[in-house]
């Protein structure tokens, strides 16, 4: 590649693998385009490694890598219209699954049993994660409208379904080595008291 820009898709279309054109908000383009962000967002997450002690950061780093590389390919996947499959990446298959799950089994080996729904917070690692987990399902829900209208033969679907699973499962596992206590939904919480010197309506003249 010459040149970053080619001002092919100047007038709202873009190219898939195979040659073909569809515009540029086409489900197939808000499919892998999603997956893109995901890959961005799991880039921010392997930023903020720095919060993890050394020989904790090291195995997530890997693991948070070899996922990026699969993404790529998952993207590739879906660039690839089914009449042009011959010419794209190997699809899909259950042994990519199959990782994820085995992932999620060898993350949570550690953690206690989850009892209650969490909130999305802890540590800017922890946070970041959950982030990445949301936007995994987002993916997960472009893709599936990439499919209800062009099906798709491999896993990609399941795939990121067990993701997210797996980047809740990091979420609560760099929580556990960084010492954050996980915060518990309530249904009914409290409301907060205003700071010392807060202007509330009895304070206002």
């Amino acid at each position: 590649m010459k040149r970053v820009y080619t001002r092919s898709g100047d007038k709202g279309e873009t190219g898939l693998i195979g040659g073909s054109r569809v515009p540029k908000n086409h489900p197939r383009i808000e499919a892998y385009g999603t997956v893109d962000e995901l890959n961005s967002w799991i880039g921010v997450v392997r930023a903020t490694l720095t919060d993890l002690p050394a020989e904790a950061a090291t195995p997530l780093r890997q693991h948070l890598e070899f996922i990026q590389h699969r993404l790529f390919a998952l993207g590739a996947d879906l660039a690839t219209p089914a009449k042009d499959a011959r010419i794209g990446s190997p699809l899909f298959q259950a042994e990519d699954v199959a990782w994820v799950e085995r992932t999620i089994d060898a993350f949570s080996a550690s953690l206690p049993p989850l009892t209650q729904f969490l909130l999305p917070a802890g540590n800017r690692l922890v946070a970041t994660l959950h982030v990445a987990r949301t936007v995994a399902r987002r993916s997960e829900r472009a893709v599936l409208s990439l499919h209800q209208v062009e099906p798709l033969i491999g896993q990609e679907l399941r795939y990121l379904n067990r993701l997210s699973d797996l980047l809740f499962v990091m979420a609560r596992w760099a929580g556990a080595v960084t010492g954050q206590e996980e915060s518990c939904w309530c249904q009914d919480p409290p409301s907060p008291q205003p700071p010392p010197g807060a202007d509330t309506p009895h304070h206002r003249e």
